[in-house]
């Protein structure tokens, strides 16, 4: 059992909301257990013994001279933990993690040359010496024990102090690592650096535009230039909607939604997409990427579907069937599908593991054999794996991917579906440094990542018919608005475009969509009176700047 003291000002927490909360494991793998509030602590159990950790939402500061400066309602983890029956104070320990994981990236981004005198180094000192202090701020009940300690709320003030500023220095931190890696990625000197690596390692010439494998290094490393992309709407098509989609993508994602394409069973709907993909081949001339084509999200299948839901052999024959009809009208336009998405949470349509790597296999090798010339992704939806706190039946999304590959089903990289701001389990917000290690673990899969989606609203977003637990999707450096999106775009597509093995970014969705978006709400580019948004703007000048080999203005700094 684990437990955390929480505090309101001086005194102990009466009160203490469980937003996003779930433990994980090794391997931040978060897993089930009973979380609950009682008599100022929060208290966590599950039944094996083992270590483990405490995800969850919590306000973070900057403290400054005139007062602290919010950072965010953000979702957080504390260190791995071993069960003790004393309580850890929840601040403390999320502080913990900040510290340590600031201290792996200056070793695994090789960042040790930053000047003593740097401002982000000066600023992990403060929080360093925060926590320090906070440490010494609690009380030791017995001298010969030290796990015994009473919490106080001095070492709850020094504690948030030193979180506030860890957050804040990581995330600067995550930033200058983008803009030293950035110019190398898109000027062709990191992949030149791997292929005189791989002649050295392999006493031979790498294959024309081949991924390289480097050792010692994480992921691999692309060829291609990265490239930004947009998801659009095939219900919406305009001359304002076709400009800004040419101004801010290097090419065009076209959903290709079940629910779009087959709203009557056996009745196909090809018109709206159709008009899209014949603007972005023959004016435009931009890449086209297909799907997701199976996503068993609700809202994104057609209701007859749901007849089949406990029949897995109608439905395997259904989804090969669909498969099969859209990428043979599309396989001369799209470039890159996107077969799958999230199976791995198997939530709704629920299947056995068997069935769920059969599913991907065969979808997987339909749109292979209909086009082979083709690249072919599974989409991992919610990558921090939230999912599996609250399911029995879901698989981890790496040990998915892994299942795949030991399955002998071949796909090109893998997606990635990054939405935050969003209610419900998996779409809360977190700090970029969270994201950035987010993508290095997927990195590890040794194949090219696909940001498949990505998005932040312009608003704040809550959702009422949801358990109150993830109602409130948290906000990142300000509540949630237009300039606030436009910031976390530019700064997140920087960070991920910066990594050799991303291949692409995409944002979620062109325009912005109702409270029942399918996406998000206010996730788009363009607001529903068809004007760009500053998003669009911010994403129009990181697409400028990767062009000329540079980092784009105002992606680096949070002044």
């Amino acid at each position: 059992m684990l437990t955390f003291a929480v505090f309101e000002g001086d005194a102990p927490a009466s009160t203490w909301a469980l937003k996003h909360a779930c433990l994980f494991l090794a391997g931040d793998v978060p897993c089930n257990g009973d979380i609950r509030f009682e008599d100022g602590r929060i208290v966590a159990e599950r039944q094996a013994p083992e270590s483990c950790g405490l995800m969850i939402q919590f306000p973070v500061e900057l403290p400054g001279e005139t007062g602290p400066r919010p950072l965010g309602l953000l979702t957080l983890e504390t260190c791995l933990l071993r069960p003790r029956k004393d309580p850890y104070l929840l601040s403390l320990e999320l502080a913990r993690r900040q510290i340590m994981q600031f201290l792996n990236r200056l070793e695994d981004w090789g960042m040790f040359d930053l000047a003593p005198t740097d401002p982000i180094l000066q600023q992990f000192e403060a929080a360093s010496r925060r926590f320090t202090a906070a440490l010494v701020a609690q009380k030791h009940d017995d001298p010969t024990d030290r796990t015994k300690v009473t919490m106080s709320a001095e070492a709850d003030r020094l504690s948030r102090e030193a979180l506030g500023l860890a957050v804040d220095a990581s995330e600067r931190l995550a930033l200058a690592h983008a803009e030293r890696e950035l110019p190398k990625r898109v000027t062709g000197e990191r992949y030149a650096q791997a292929v005189e690596v791989y002649k050295a390692v392999h006493q031979e010439t790498p294959p024309a535009s081949a991924s390289i494998l480097m050792p010692g290094t994480l992921g691999v490393t692309l060829p291609t230039r990265p490239m930004l992309g947009v998801a659009v709407d095939p219900s919406q098509f305009s001359e304002s909607l076709q400009k800004t989609t040419q101004a801010v993508a290097d090419f065009m994602v076209m959903p290709m939604r079940w629910i779009d394409m087959e709203p009557e069973e056996g009745e196909y709907a090809f018109a709206a997409t159709d008009r899209w993909i014949e603007w972005a081949i023959r004016v435009a001339k931009m890449p086209v990427v297909g799907g997701p084509l199976i996503d068993f999200r609700p809202g994104i299948v057609p209701e007859w579907l749901y007849i089949w839901e406990n029949d897995y052999e109608t439905l395997r024959d259904l989804v090969a069937e669909h498969v099969r009809q859209i990428v043979t009208r599309y396989r001369r336009t799209v470039t890159r599908w996107t077969v799958v998405s999230g199976l791995h949470i198997n939530r709704h349509f629920p299947m056995t593991l068997e069935q769920m790597l059969e599913l991907t296999r065969i979808c997987v090798l339909v749109t292979r054999k209909l086009h082979p010339a083709a690249k072919v992704v599974v989409e991992i939806n919610q990558p921090f794996g939230e999912y599996l706190a609250y399911s029995r039946r879901a698989v981890p999304p790496l040990a998915y991917i892994e299942l795949l590959n030991q399955a002998g089903v071949a796909i090109d990289g893998v997606g990635l579906r990054v939405q935050v701001g969003q209610p419900g389990v998996g779409g809360s917000a977190r700090d970029v440094m969270a994201l950035a290690l987010m993508l290095d673990r997927y990195a590890m899969l040794e194949r090219p990542v696909f940001v498949t989606a990505t998005g932040a609203p312009s608003q704040p977003l809550t959702d009422e018919s949801r358990e109150e637990q993830f109602r409130d999707a948290g906000w990142w450096r300000a509540p949630w608005s237009a300039t606030t999106q436009a910031d976390f775009a530019r700064k997140f597509a920087t960070i991920a475009l910066s990594r050799p093995f991303v291949h692409s970014v995409a944002w979620q969705d062109l325009v912005d969509g109702t409270r029942k978006a399918r996406e998000m709400p206010y996730g788009g580019l363009v607001n529903s009176a068809g004007e760009p948004k500053p998003a669009a703007r911010a994403l129009m000048e990181t697409r400028r700047a990767l062009r000329d080999g540079r980092v784009a203005p105002g992606s680096m700094s949070f002044d």
